[in-house]
């Protein structure tokens, strides 16, 4: 049977769910969850992508994340490739970690955001990893203790979740847990994991049979889903590695090919480390297929993509290129 299509979007709130191959352990111990959450700040500061809340569990992993500036596929791929490359050597194991694709639900982000905070971060209590709330409150391995201030996760959108709840930090923070605490009582809410699936009815309004419908949200957001898709449908996004050395190359007025030559000029050195950039970083791509196109070896395409975020911290501007 073939695979759905995923709706991955820019600037849409989705719920994802890892899970181990066949309800598997994807972390032993607490040397591969510091590994993997090592992993997972280092992208998402590297792509700007928001992270609300996440949980560690044994065999399975929760993370609500809001892409920006690229699209959550190959955010995903670069995170559990490169953790299951570790773990595989670490513990000398070979074969699949992961069970299939993970699971993303696109969510409505006005109605749930909040919701999914709560239900994430209540995961390992709600299965007995951690006795109660206080428990909960300096638990390692759940975006939680970093809301209340226990630990620190970079690249975690604590504040955006705080200040939901008020002005100042310190009651926000009291605010935000008894915000969880009121979510004990609720039990495991079954739609905020992915079981409720779209109608029929309203997944004719994206008119595409063929998506795999985990949606959470309203009518109204279907709607919107949809509209987003054909100016996206319109207006695509460029993303194969010869678009991006295209449109660089175009910007600064070159020629592809000058990249290609042992060529330090000034402006050269900066189309081939933003390229990289947004290659790597960004969009996903093999280190080494980007350094075929620019005549680098991996370790300069990742030397020049660290350059090029850089550049781009100096001039945001540089990311509308990519954004068309």
């Amino acid at each position: 049977m073939p695979r759905t299509a995923r709706l991955d979007m820019p600037d849409i709130l989705q719920h994802v769910i890892v899970r181990g191959v066949d309800r598997g352990d994807i972390f032993r111990d607490d040397s591969d969850r510091k590994r993997f959450l090592q992993s997972l700040a280092k992208l998402l500061v590297q792509t700007g992508t928001d992270c609300f809340a996440w949980s560690l569990m044994t065999n399975h992993v929760h993370l609500l994340l809001r892409p920006r500036r690229s699209l959550l596929a190959p955010f995903m791929r670069k995170l559990l490739t490169g953790y299951a490359i570790y773990f595989n050597l670490r513990h000398k194991r070979s074969g699949h970690l992961f069970q299939n694709r993970y699971k993303s639900i696109v969510c409505e982000e006005n109605t749930y955001l909040l919701e999914l905070v709560r239900y994430i971060h209540l995961n390992p209590l709600r299965v007995g990893l951690v006795d109660d709330l206080t428990g909960l409150d300096s638990y390692a391995w759940s975006g939680h203790s970093v809301v209340v201030g226990s630990q620190v996760l970079e690249g975690q959108s604590v504040d955006e979740v705080l200040a939901m709840f008020a002005p100042k930090r310190s009651e926000a923070v009291e605010r935000y847990r008894q915000f969880v605490a009121d979510g004990v009582a609720l039990g495991k809410r079954n739609e905020l994991g992915g079981e409720r699936r779209v109608s029929k009815d309203l997944l004719a309004e994206l008119n595409e049979e063929s998506f795999d419908a985990r949606i959470l949200g309203s009518e109204e957001f279907i709607k919107e889903l949809r509209q987003i898709r054909e100016f996206d449908a319109k207006n695509p996004r460029i993303s194969t590695i010869r678009e991006i050395v295209a449109t660089i190359c175009r910007h600064y007025e070159l020629e592809p090919e000058t990249l290609q030559q042992k060529n330090r000029a000034g402006k050269v050195t900066t189309a081939r480390s933003i390229i990289c950039y947004f290659a790597v970083r960004l969009m996903g791509h093999n280190g080494v297929e980007v350094g075929k196109q620019l005549n680098l070896l991996r370790a300069g395409v990742s030397v020049a993509a660290d350059r090029g975020e850089q550049i781009v911290k100096i001039d945001p501007s540089l990311l509308s290129l990519v954004d068309k």
